[in-house]
């Protein structure tokens, strides 16, 4: 019997908001951050999971999965496998634990570390990357780079990083607007005379508008041919996304990375209030709740463009996108998976790209698993990468 014995957690921080890595026109120093779960067992094998943070605030993530330690220490993992989706209710219902939620906020986010870790021991167990817990495949999904268009990058390192992208084979861009309509323009001008006519551009406001100042800055913005506009205001505001999707038609809006639980998003969906859902692996209670995503958004006939780019992000929802490709849409029709080139370096089993696209892992597990040496180092406050911040 393969039993959980311990629940380890850890804060872990990279100081990003050195180099402005992230910035955009909500969140301009973010450090990114990482609530980091280990599930140890009474065997070789280990489950790792984890929430994505921007810096202060991750220890309240930290404490939420402390809180939740006692539903999984001394569990056996086949009683939890033999029905997930019972494990799941169990984990988001604990009638004391959920008046601080209900499904949303920090103890969520706890979830979804919770959640995933379980799941990466599932499938490293079976010795299975997590979407071949269900099927095979061979083929690359396509996907998008932000890491030329953060907001704090100066219009030189924009152009540079653009062309950078081209010549490696990148079709989607995608920018951050929000902070100045004139310094949009500016920039969007400089990105799409690099990129090309031919390649696609979305912008990101990041919440930072309201519902009249998007459709404006919309207008002025439709120029530059964009794909889509995210997060054009504020991320609960259901009928303030449907309206400026009326308005702005056809510009597609996209927004999810914020969406709280499965039942924001089928109010999203039933009032047509978005094009593209981005549902983010964190946010969502996770691999449970974002199934249920999934489901939903194909019979809305909405594709599913995952949120990524954070700590963890991008090895995480390649898996989903792979499985949304397989077993519920079977498409790749206006489906992009977002890319940012931070962190990798410091997990196991980093994403692989290849033109453009995510190469589907191939390694048991939800790649999620951070190097020993890169836990100790950005360990917040005693790691030493923190110790000589500190200092300073």
């Amino acid at each position: 019997m393969l039993t959980i014995v311990d629940v380890i957690v850890r804060d872990i921080r990279f100081p990003t908001s050195s180099e402005l890595d992230g910035s955009d026109a909500m969140n301009p120093d973010p450090d990114y951050s990482a609530t980091y779960v280990s599930l140890k067992t009474n065997s070789s094998y280990c489950g790792n999971g984890l929430t994505f943070t921007i810096g202060r605030g991750n220890e309240l993530c930290v404490a939420a999965v402390h809180a939740m330690k006692y539903m999984l220490i001394n569990r056996d993992l086949t009683e939890i496998t033999r029905n997930l989706g019972q494990f799941w209710r169990e984990i988001v219902s604990d009638s004391q634990l959920r008046w601080v939620g209900p499904e949303k906020g920090v103890i969520h986010l706890a979830t979804a570390a919770v959640v995933n870790a379980v799941w990466d021991l599932y499938a490293k167990v079976e010795g299975k990357p997590l979407w071949k817990l269900l099927v095979d495949m061979s083929n690359g999904f396509p996907a998008y780079t932000t890491s030329a268009g953060w907001l704090g990058y100066s219009d030189q390192k924009i152009e540079a990083l653009c062309k950078e992208a081209v010549e490696k084979g990148w079709t989607h861009f995608k920018m951050k607007v929000g902070s100045s309509i004139d310094d949009d323009i500016r920039r969007a001008s400089i990105m799409r005379q690099a990129i090309g006519t031919e390649r696609k551009l979305m912008f990101d406001a990041n919440q930072n508008w309201d519902v009249d100042e998007a459709i404006e800055n919309m207008k002025s913005l439709a120029q530059f041919d964009p794909l889509w506009i995210e997060e054009p205001t504020s991320p609960d505001d259901v009928l303030g996304h449907q309206k400026i999707s009326e308005k702005i038609f056809p510009i597609g809006v996209a927004t999810g990375e914020h969406c709280q639980n499965r039942v924001i998003f089928k109010q999203f969906f039933q009032a047509n209030a978005l094009q593209y859902c981005q549902l983010d692996s964190c946010r969502l209670g996770g691999v449970n709740e974002v199934l249920s995503v999934l489901l939903m958004a194909a019979k809305f006939n909405i594709p599913v463009c995952p949120h990524a780019g954070g700590v963890g992000l991008c090895e995480y929802v390649q898996h989903i996108s792979i499985f949304d490709y397989i077993c519920v849409s079977a498409s790749l029709d206006n489906r992009i998976l977002e890319y940012v080139d931070h962190l990798h370096e410091h997990f196991e089993h980093p994403v692989t790209i290849k033109n453009g696209c995510y190469m589907p892992p191939q390694e048991s597990g939800y790649s999620i698993t951070m190097k020993d040496a890169s836990l100790q180092k950005y360990e917040f406050p005693e790691g030493s990468a923190w110790k000589n911040i500190i200092q300073q």
